[in-house]
């Protein structure tokens, strides 16, 4: 792990320049830290729901009274480029709008998305990293 990675979550998710991030769930209880991060990262800023095209990563904010996460996950899968992420962003354990990481799993894999890592990435907020299978 290089020393940005240790220090920029941004680094720590993969980020890297000139990618197009489509941001999903945006609200005030998001980490500001970590969407400037990203920003700087790709040198560009996060585009809304209303980009109406395609993005190579999804940030996709969810809260446990936020709807369905299959619907939300499903969504964000026709968004993304071939290839891409969706990192799946959820309250950590005992905060408001929790969710239990089963119920992100089984999420997934109702959207027919593969889990490959979960990491802490803000003082409130988990990142679930999420990819389409190989077809």
């Amino acid at each position: 792990m290089t020393t940005e990675e240790r220090t920029n979550p941004a680094a720590r998710l993969g980020f890297q320049p000139g990618q197009v991030v489509q941001e999903i769930g945006h609200d005030d209880d998001v980490d500001h830290e970590l969407r400037e991060a990203i920003e700087e990262i790709t040198g560009q800023g996060l585009v809304d729901e209303n980009y109406d095209d395609v993005a190579n990563a999804v940030l996709l904010w969810f809260r446990d009274d936020d709807g369905d996460p299959v619907d939300a996950l499903v969504d964000a899968i026709g968004r993304l480029d071939a290839g891409g992420d969706i990192w799946f962003l959820t309250p950590k354990s005992g905060r408001d709008g929790y969710i239990e990481p089963s119920d992100i799993n089984e999420a997934a894999q109702t959207a027919g998305l593969a889990q490959t890592k979960s990491i802490s990435i803000a003082k409130d907020w988990v990142g679930t990293r999420l990819i389409a299978p190989k077809r």
